[in-house]
């Protein structure tokens, strides 16, 4: 059998167009900087820079912004095979406004209906998506059908194959950990009834039930839970179903609680940010890779949020994922200093 991927993620993609002008309104920025978006996607791009086989299941249009996807993908060393084409909807387009510390406004063009919501069931490799030692999905996902049905068919693939126990256990430890991660990432455009969906926390609650760790922000938490409270939201993760909790509190730093009673609540490293957007990506890319490794959940947090914070310093996103070194640096300094916030090439990336 072929060897599992340390991670699949799963959801959103597309192109984002992020100003090369600071502080701009988007009505007179002239310049656009070109990269590869959508957070599950750059998740996985954040994961294979730290070394990671990575692949992402995902969908374009059929045009030349889904051309450019699949480029920079491969370029990432992010295998494509499960990214098809849509004929009916065009790749979306995502365009921000930087606003540093924290004003990051985005605008989304996905409409009549992006294609990475046009995942059908009977499309999936469940036996790849069943063997691989991460598999990471979004909330967005649960927003719309068939993409609906399919995250849950994979869910369910997962968490009847822990239950049946054919993990692949020969794997050497501590290398092999498994986790099927739920990235809450609520974003209330993308849902009937935006703010306030009566739909939406039930589907989370769903696929909470078949997540092993769940990640998200205080608003992402209460749409989940229904709690604001860092600690209270924690919890109530732990009894949907989780065994691991990660609450990100921005500027407060992230809170992680463990259901063998374990608990990390790690400040976040000092940064001058430039873009906000992508550095809870990174964080994703780093905590996959701190489950891989068989870290204690201290230390992957605090890596995890060193990543967060290189990419923060940075206007892109994909193309901002940092290097282990780079993150190694950051922690060994205690802070992201303008060195490693320019890159490897000595230029702000």
């Amino acid at each position: 059998m072929p060897e599992p991927y340390d991670v699949i993620t799963m959801g959103r993609i597309g192109v984002d167009l992020y100003p090369l002008d600071i502080g701009v309104p988007l009505a007179r920025v002239e310049t656009f900087g070109k990269f590869l978006g959508g957070s599950p996607t750059n998740v996985a791009v954040a994961a294979a820079r730290l070394g990671r086989r990575t692949a992402v299941i995902t969908r374009t249009g059929r045009d030349a912004f889904g051309e450019y996807l699949h480029q920079e993908l491969r370029g990432f060393g992010v295998d494509d095979r499960w990214v098809t084409e849509v004929e009916e909807y065009p790749t979306p387009v995502t365009f921000c406004e930087i606003f540093p510390p924290d004003d990051f406004p985005l605008h989304f063009y996905r409409q009549p209906k992006a294609p990475d919501l046009e995942i059908h069931p009977p499309e999936l490799d469940l036996d790849a998506v069943r063997d691989a030692r991460i598999f990471w999905m979004t909330g967005t996902g649960l927003s719309a059908e068939p993409s609906r049905a399919a995250t849950l068919a994979a869910l369910q693939a997962r968490s009847a194959s822990a239950r049946s126990g054919s993990a692949r256990s020969e794997s050497p430890a501590p290398e092999f950990r498994t986790a099927t991660v739920f990235d809450l990432d609520w974003r209330p455009m993308f849902w009937d009834g935006g703010d306030h969906s009566s739909v939406a926390p039930a589907r989370y609650r769903e696929a909470l039930a078949h997540a092993t760790v769940a990640v998200g922000n205080i608003d992402e938490c209460e749409i989940a839970t229904g709690e604001r409270e860092p600690h209270a939201a924690a919890r109530a993760l732990l009894a949907a179903g989780v065994e691991l909790a990660v609450v990100k509190q921005g500027p407060k730093g992230v809170l992680a609680v463990h259901r063998d009673g374990s608990t990390a609540d790690v400040e976040p490293l000092p940064v001058e940010v430039v873009n906000g957007l992508g550095a809870g990506d990174a964080f994703g890319g780093a905590l996959c890779h701190g489950l891989l490794a068989g870290w204690d959940i201290a230390r992957i947090m605090r890596y995890a949020n060193a990543a967060g914070a290189i990419v923060a310093s940075r206007i892109a996103c994909s193309s901002a994922m940092p290097f282990p070194d780079e993150v190694e640096r950051a922690l060994a300094e205690g802070a992201v200093t303008e060195a490693i916030a320019a890159g490897p090439s000595g230029a702000a990336s």
